[in-house]
């Protein structure tokens, strides 16, 4: 399994690492910064190349992938969970302020695994801690979403976010139409569009292909 991971990883990936961070580094300082408060304790789940987690601010930095190659990529304070993340994690319960997660739950083999991991993220989670989920909206992409070999799950922002509810985990903030679909072979463009597209929320009505979630543990 990590062998074929690491494969589709090197074959959509390669050559774009540079760009892909540096348009995670816009993503974190412009939109997801304010979600990440001082010294807090921070997971990126599924985190691939950990472009979100490398830029995150101020905070205690955890990755969590079944990627090994993902280790070389992280920054040296970064904590690597190498693990199948629907399996037992080795955090304390309540004892994670913010669990990131981008384009990752739709390539989990099934939904059984999807709801474990879901589970283990809310156990996980401090009283009042949040799940930030980023991905694909079937309901906007139609076929185009099962354009990647290892997406699984159909998924959109209600499906999700009734998942999410299940498991007693609150919906703050849900946009059906957030980021473009992806950033895979398209053509490289300039970075300040990338600014202009984050403070333009009439943009995203036209070009969002991705649905946004913010989740809250209770804190009783």
């Amino acid at each position: 399994m990590s062998d074929s991971l690491s494969k589709i990883y090197q074959l959509r990936f390669s050559g774009q690492e540079e760009y892909r961070n540096a348009i995670w580094q816009i993503l974190v300082k412009d939109f997801f910064s304010k979600w990440i408060k001082k010294d807090s304790v921070v997971l990126d789940l599924g985190c691939g190349y950990g472009e979100f987690i490398n830029n995150a601010p101020d905070c205690e930095r955890h990755a969590m992938d079944l990627n090994p190659d993902t280790r070389g990529s992280l920054d040296e304070r970064v904590t690597f969970h190498e693990q199948d993340c629907s399996q037992a994690w080795s955090f304390s319960p309540n004892s994670i302020d913010l669990i990131f997660t981008s384009n990752f739950f739709e390539h989990l083999p099934n939904k059984q695994s999807l709801d474990k991991t879901v589970a283990h993220a809310k156990t996980a989670l401090k009283p009042g801690g949040l799940l930030i989920a980023l991905g694909p909206n079937i309901s906007i992409l139609k076929g185009r979403y099962w354009d990647f070999w290892d997406h699984h799950v159909a998924l959109s922002d209600q499906s999700l976010g009734e998942l999410l509810e299940v498991h007693d985990l609150m919906i703050e903030k849900s946009i059906s139409r957030f980021l473009p679909y992806n950033m895979v072979r398209v053509r490289k463009r300039p970075l300040f569009l990338v600014s202009l597209y984050l403070k333009c929320p009439l943009f995203w009505k036209f070009f969002g292909k991705q649905f946004l979630l913010v989740a809250k543990k209770n804190s009783s």
